[in-house]
């Protein structure tokens, strides 16, 4: 019997960035779910705070090379890859020196939202379905972390819904309180259109805030997991109330073994 695939779309992974909620998750999780028996892919950006010598990043120069238009402008992605190996784990690394070459995530050292986030969200979601579609790995279940990955459900079910790669998926989308206040600039929507898309399948999407974010990915989603203890009371009643299975925040430190459990009841295993 084959293994099943699982494809993590993170936000934050420890050790490459700061310790708290969200990185150990994209740390430990995709390690626990290897050890299960699952075979998985894992992503996040390239964010300037991630030091590549200390943690021995190289450029794949096989998936690297390609363009992705933002905006009517290309923008060059970039692939990087390192190990993690204790864990026996790779991570790949989206990047580009526009988006991803500062040395924060999301705010400036006056703690600033960048007015770009919205361009840097597109493209790193762009980059990571691209980046699979060239590695030719089809996943049963993709998992996204955090708002930074949450056109992940988007782009799958409508630009991507016809690639072999994407056709026959499940996708589970994670929760946290990792809200900001700011809207993006206007015309974001004019920057998440691209082939296969039309303006009809981006109604949460005009206001550019992290509710409707939020709304979007859980819309395109097959099961939601509530990843913090408290999240925004608006999405965790939006994502009640769209009848979807949802795993409920688990406290013990082996939550792996009930998002395994989880993943295994989505796709039919059990």
């Amino acid at each position: 019997m084959e293994k099943k695939r699982v494809l993590y779309v993170n936000q934050e992974i420890t050790p490459y960035l700061p310790e708290n909620h969200i990185s150990k998750i994209g740390r430990f999780l995709p390690q626990k779910t290897q050890e299960s028996g699952k075979e998985i892919r894992t992503f996040m950006p390239r964010y300037g705070l991630v030091n590549e010598r200390r943690n021995q990043l190289h450029e794949v120069i096989r998936l690297s090379g390609m363009n992705l238009i933002i905006d009517d402008i290309d923008h060059p992605l970039i692939i990087k890859v390192a190990s993690i190996q204790q864990a026996r784990m790779q991570v790949y690394f989206i990047d580009n020196e526009d988006y991803f070459h500062r040395k924060f995530l999301f705010r400036d050292k006056k703690e600033v939202f960048f007015e770009d986030n919205d361009e840097r969200t597109v493209f790193f979601s762009k980059g990571v379905l691209e980046t699979v579609k060239k590695l030719g790995w089809a996943p049963d279940i993709v998992h996204a972390h955090g708002w930074f990955s949450s056109l992940i459900p988007l782009f799958i079910r409508t630009a991507y819904k016809d690639n072999p790669i994407f056709g026959n998926l499940k996708i589970i989308f994670s929760l946290y309180d990792d809200d900001f206040s700011e809207k993006f600039k206007d015309g974001f929507i004019d920057k998440v259109l691209m082939n296969g898309l039309n303006k009809s399948d981006l109604k949460h999407y005009n206001d550019g805030t992290y509710v409707s974010l939020m709304k979007g990915a859980i819309d395109r989603s097959d099961a939601l997991i509530q990843g913090s203890v408290e999240i925004n009371p608006e999405i965790l009643e939006y994502a009640q109330a769209s009848g979807k299975p949802m795993l409920d925040y688990v406290e013990d430190e082996d939550y792996y073994v009930a998002y395994n459990k989880f993943y295994d009841e989505i796709i039919g295993e059990e």
